[in-house]
């Protein structure tokens, strides 16, 4: 929203000068002629003549207009000296011409708006171009205050909460139903409060054995890692991330001495309480794999058919 276009000063616009022209002034014993007064373009005598002051230069009116005046955004015709010229964004009107272009209604001293850089009186452009508010349903005014949120405009006062009634203004809020909620009045209505610190969650959560967690709560018993997102088994109702529990759980593989898990279907061996990794049950002197095939034992080494021969 404008305020206003601005009145564009030209010059000033002075009374004819008298003839000066031949007139002898007195200085003292000596006589002297007045000098002369012309027009700074066209260099003809002003003297008898309305003029124009630019600058502290002066024109006639014709060299002025031709020089300095603009044409009207309106009318096309020029501006006169003796017009008052309403400019707005190197644009220019006669005060008469400058009027909204749905009603016709003068905008001299008036607020206005303008869409494609025409410009309207502020009751026009409300009725085309304004949001409605969601709420009241009223034009929500050029330059007033409003709040928009998916595709949705209020008036500051009107953006409220739906429990407490009080405006949310810049606060955060949570939408809930397609009514809004400050967060206050949402965590007593309808947050669940985590298990752990027993506060309300309002974003982030996670639901373990149908119960809610926040994500910075849902944690392993063992090094605190967040387990959201990952991979963990628990133990005696008490979450682990893989590597804590194989560390504190898992069997060791005889050969590699790493824990095997066992977790997520991967596969190993036992034999008289030893365990393997699938990949590790290799026979202990050619190194081929034993998996699916027969084998033999030499104290507490594995060895394939053929090698086992030798023993």
């Amino acid at each position: 929203m404008d305020n206003g276009a601005q009145k564009t000063p030209l010059g000033s616009v002075c009374t004819p000068a008298l003839p000066l022209t031949g007139q002898k002034t007195r200085r003292g014993d000596s006589v002297t002629m007045a000098e002369r007064y012309d027009c700074t373009e066209c260099t003809r005598s002003l003297y008898g003549q309305k003029y124009i002051l630019k600058d502290d230069k002066p024109f006639c009116v014709k060299c002025f207009e031709s020089l300095f005046s603009s044409n009207c955004e309106v009318c096309q015709k020029l501006i006169s000296c003796t017009s008052k010229d309403l400019s707005y964004k190197d644009r220019h009107w006669h005060s008469e011409c400058f009027l909204c272009i749905k009603c016709d209604r003068s905008l001299v001293d008036r607020p206005f708006a303008t869409k494609d850089d025409m410009p309207l009186c502020i009751e026009c452009y409300s009725s085309e171009y304004s949001s409605k508010c969601h709420e009241c349903l009223k034009t929500i005014m050029p330059g007033s205050k409003k709040m928009e949120h998916k595709g949705n405009s209020w008036h500051d006062n009107c953006f409220t909460c739906n429990r407490c009634q009080q405006p949310i203004g810049t606060r955060n809020f949570i939408q809930k139903d397609a009514n809004n909620y400050c967060l206050s009045c949402y965590e007593k209505q309808f947050a669940l409060q985590c298990i752990h610190c027993k506060k309300p969650i309002t974003t982030g959560g996670v639901n373990y054995r149908d119960q809610p967690w926040h994500k910075e709560c849902f944690v392993c018993i063992g090094c605190k890692q967040q387990l959201a997102g990952q991979r963990f088994t628990s133990r005696d109702d008490f979450a682990y991330c893989l590597g804590c529990f194989c560390n504190l759980f898992a069997k060791k593989c005889v050969s590699c001495t790493t824990p095997i898990s066992g977790l997520g279907g991967s596969k190993y061996i036992s034999f008289e309480e030893r365990q393997w990794h699938n990949d590790c049950f290799n026979c202990k002197r050619c190194c081929v794999s034993l998996v699916g095939r027969g084998f033999l034992t030499c104290k507490e080494d594995i060895l394939c058919p053929d090698c086992g021969k030798d023993f």
